[in-house]
């Protein structure tokens, strides 16, 4: 395995040699579940045929556009409401905040919204949680070493029966779908597929790749990711307002300014420079997916003096890039100012690298920076967010969480009409 480090490493071989770095490395766990299904950890062909649909399609049903604009809007009417039925008392928000991440993805993939007490959707939304936090644990990094001990540990088996339980859902809700597919109205990402998969099987060309087990692990790719990430990063961002009051008061003060009462749209961010700075560097210190996901060479490389084979496990540290200490002032503060000149500007910075570079960068980054900016905003257009009674800012935690992906502890918060 070779793990790269720092800025310059990582956008050297992401980047400056995306081709020779653009195979995703195997881990068993993965790899038991989706045999290389699907786009997260498909590879070759698979992958890129996955890929341009996945990136068309998406793009087909408003990743980017007005219609997913007005879905996440109306979605954030839905939390806000719910919100304020807390009446500022303290509660978790990983539930609701979760639920309704989800329903944008869900909007997208099925057409459809769930209530957050839905049973069938909260089921869901547990073993998507459960499954990153186990694949982060050490009884699986040591089934991806070991993978004939798997018998001895237990937390391989929960994934295992985790992933089972996801699939069949997927399974049983899309074979409804067949019954009625009307190829001149998709309405949504799992009818495009079916369409398409009735084309490919007319012409039976491609080799097949549009069949049920891609659709179903594409389907469960975008469900994890379009929820997990996006979630967890606004579950820092409300931790990180409690903790620097200051910060919450002068980005309200530009939503009061740029805003008002109006619903926030994407088009007022571009004149919403310190609000935009602070999401960022919610991004950037929250650190997400520290480790990145596993990269692996597509060819014999020499990189940096150092000859890699192909087939090697790559490791590009995503968190050595976001604390990279050439790039960054105040590499391990909360610090928005890393985001903005001295006029208080925005300013890009290419050392920004949460959605990871190169072939393998997020697919639905477009929709994630949409999802967060509204949420964001509209949450703290409507609330003040505070420790609960007895509980100061100093005692607030910003230790990350165990798993896959890191979130922060769970803690509970008071959400206070403004």
């Amino acid at each position: 395995m070779v793990v790269l480090t720092g800025y310059e490493t990582v956008k050297e071989a992401l980047v400056n040699q995306a081709d020779a770095f653009a195979d995703r490395a195997e881990f068993p766990i993965f790899e038991d579940a989706g045999k290389g299904s699907g786009l997260i950890f498909a590879h070759g062909e698979n992958w890129k045929v996955m890929r341009r649909f996945a990136l068309s399609t998406l793009r087909e049903y408003g990743m980017g556009k007005r219609t997913i604009e007005d879905k996440i809007t109306e979605e954030c009417s839905v939390l806000t409401k719910t919100m304020k039925t807390y009446a500022g008392k303290p509660f978790d928000i990983t539930t609701i905040l979760t639920a309704a991440v989800s329903n944008i993805i869900v909007s997208i993939l099925l057409g459809k919204r769930y209530e957050y007490e839905d049973a069938t959707f909260l089921r869901l939304l547990k073993m998507i949680n459960e499954n990153l936090q186990l694949s982060g644990s050490p009884a699986v990094l040591l089934y991806n070493l070991f993978p004939k001990l798997g018998f001895l540990l237990g937390a391989g088996k929960k994934v295992r029966k985790n992933e089972k339980e996801l699939h069949d859902f997927i399974r049983t809700t899309f074979i409804e779908y067949l019954q009625d597919l009307d190829e001149n109205d998709q309405r949504n990402f799992i009818e495009s597929f079916l369409v398409r998969q009735k084309q490919e099987n007319r012409k039976m060309t491609h080799g097949g790749f549009f069949h049920n087990e891609n659709l179903i692990g594409l389907v469960d790719d975008l469900f994890n990711a379009g929820t997990d990430t996006t979630t967890n990063t606004l579950r820092w961002a409300i931790l990180l307002m409690m903790k620097y009051p200051e910060i919450q008061r002068k980005v309200q003060e530009e939503i009061a300014k740029e805003i008002g009462d109006t619903k926030p749209k994407t088009d007022h961010r571009a004149k919403m420079p310190y609000t935009d700075a602070v999401i960022h560097e919610i991004q950037r210190f929250g650190d997400i997916l520290p480790s990145n996901l596993p990269h692996a060479t597509l060819m014999d490389v020499t990189f940096k003096g150092f000859f890699i084979p192909k087939g090697m496990h790559i490791i590009p540290l995503l968190t050595s890039v976001l604390h990279d200490e050439s790039q960054w002032e105040k590499p391990h503060e909360f610090y928005p100012e890393h985001f903005l000149d001295s006029e208080g500007k925005f300013v890009k910075r290419d050392a920004f690298m949460p959605f990871s570079a190169g072939r393998r960068i997020c697919a639905g980054e477009t929709l994630a920076k949409m999802e967060l900016f509204l949420f964001f905003t509209s949450l703290l257009q409507k609330f003040t967010f505070h420790p609960p009674p007895g509980t100061s800012k100093d005692d607030l935690d910003l230790t990350p969480d165990v798993g896959l992906t890191s979130p922060p502890m769970p803690y509970k918060t008071c959400a206070v009409l403004r």
